[in-house]
C-alpha cells in the first residue's frame, strides 16, 4: 500500500485511475447530470417534476461533493424552479419603463441558493462552455433580483461582442470553412438582434404605444428574411412563432382584432414548418448565405420549446404587463376557440 502513490506517479496517473475508478466515476457523473438536465428541460414554464429534479440534484451533490458539473446542474434546476413555481414579475416605474419586481424576486429561496452556487462556481471554473452557461444564468438572476452593480462588475471581466467565438472562428479558417463560419455567425447574430429588439420593447414599457410595439415586433420577425431568403428558417421557426403570438397581443391592444388572429395563424404555421423541417432526415438551411451551416440533429422538440399543441396555454409566451387585460378579451372572442382547435390538429 505504501508504494501505490509511487506507482501512480511513475505512470503519470492518479491513484483512482491506477485502479480504474476514474472512468466509472466520470461516467456516473455524466449520466446523472444528463438525467438532471433532461428532467429540468421538461419543466418548460410549468412545474412538471421540479421537486423530483431538485431532489436528484441534491443527492448527486452528496455523492459527488464539489463536482462542478453537478453543482451547475443543481444551480440550473433552482434557477428554473423560481420561474415555474412563482414566475417572473414586472412593474412600471415612474417614467413608464418596465422594471423587474426585484423585491418579490429576492424572496425566492431557490434563486438565493442558485446565486450562491453560481458565484462559487465562477471561482473555479475555467474558460469554456460551463463557465459561459454559469455567467448567462447568473446574469439573469442578478437582473431579476436587482443586483445591478454585481452584474456590471462581472460584465467588465467578459470580452466584447467581437471577442465571441462565433466571430473569432471566421478569422481562424479560410475558404469553404470560413464561408461556413460567416454563415453561422450571421444566423446567431440575426437571432440575437431579434431578441434584442423584443427585449427593448419590453424594457420601454408604457413609453411605447401598442402600434409602435407592433411595428417593432414585425421588424424583429422580418430580420430573419434578410438571411433566410427562401423561407427556410429551420430551428428559428419556433422563435418566430413565439414572436407572432406576442404580436397578436399588441395588435389586439391596437384595436386590430382581425390582424391579431391572422398573427395567431402565422404562429401555428411556423410551428408546423418547424415540425416538417425537424422530421426530415437531414434538416439543413438552404438560403445561399447560410446553406453551408451544419446542423446537429436535435434530440426531441423539448430542447427547442416547440410544441404547437400547448400554443394556446403558452400564449403569448412572454408574461408582459398587458397580458391579463388582453387575455380575457381575446379569449372571449369565438375565433379564439376555433384557433385552439387548430393547434390540436
Amino acid at each position: 500500500m505504501e508504494i501505490i502513490p509511487s506507482i501512480a506517479n511513475y505512470f503519470g496517473v492518479t491513484i483512482d485511475e491506477l485502479f480504474g475508478y476514474k472512468n466509472d466515476r466520470e461516467n456516473k457523473i455524466e449520466s446523472v447530470v444528463a438525467k438532471i438536465n433532461e428532467m429540468n428541460a421538461e419543466n418548460n414554464g410549468v412545474d412538471i417534476n421540479i421537486s423530483e429534479c431538485i431532489g436528484l440534484a441534491r443527492e448527486a451533490m452528496l455523492e459527488f461533493p464539489g463536482n462542478e458539473k453537478v453543482m451547475l446542474s443543481l444551480a440550473s434546476v433552482l434557477y428554473n424552479a423560481g420561474y415555474v413555481r412563482y414566475g417572473e414579475h414586472h412593474l412600471i416605474d415612474a417614467d413608464g419603463y418596465n422594471v423587474y419586481d426585484t423585491a418579490r424576486h429576492r424572496e425566492y429561496t431557490e434563486w438565493k441558493e442558485a446565486i450562491s452556487l453560481y458565484e462559487k462556481l465562477l471561482k473555479t471554473l475555467p474558460e469554456g462552455e460551463l463557465r459561459q452557461r454559469t455567467v448567462r444564468e447568473l446574469m439573469q438572476l442578478y437582473q431579476n433580483t436587482g443586483e445591478h452593480m454585481r452584474a456590471l462588475s462581472l460584465i467588465e471581466t467578459l470580452p466584447s461582442i467581437h471577442g465571441a467565438r462565433e466571430f473569432l472562428r471566421i478569422n481562424g479558417c479560410d475558404g469553404k470553412m470560413q464561408a461556413e463560419a460567416y454563415g453561422e455567425a450571421l444566423l446567431k447574430t440575426v437571432r440575437a438582434s431579434a431578441e434584442l429588439m423584443i427585449g427593448t420593447i419590453f424594457s420601454c414599457g408604457q413609453t411605447m404605444s401598442p402600434s409602435e410595439k407592433v411595428n417593432g415586433i414585425r421588424s424583429a420577425i422580418g430580420i430573419f428574411d434578410h438571411v433566410c431568403t427562401d423561407g427556410n428558417y429551420g430551428t428559428h421557426n419556433v422563435y418566430i412563432a413565439r414572436m407572432y403570438t406576442l404580436l397578436s397581443l399588441y395588435l389586439w391592444l391596437d384595436g386590430k382584432h382581425d390582424e391579431a388572429f391572422e398573427a395567431l395563424d402565422c404562429s401555428l404555421e411556423h410551428f408546423k414548418l418547424f415540425d416538417q423541417w425537424f422530421e426530415s432526415e437531414t434538416p439543413t438551411y438552404t438560403a445561399p448565405l447560410i446553406r453551408l451551416v451544419k446542423i446537429e440533429k436535435i434530440q426531441g422538440n423539448v430542447n427547442t420549446g416547440a410544441d404547437h399543441e400547448s400554443l394556446s396555454e403558452d400564449w403569448p409566451w412572454w408574461r408582459v404587463p398587458e397580458y391579463s387585460l388582453v387575455k380575457t378579451q381575446i379569449q372571449s372572442d369565438p375565433r379564439w376557440q376555433a384557433w385552439v382547435e387548430k393547434t390540436k390538429q
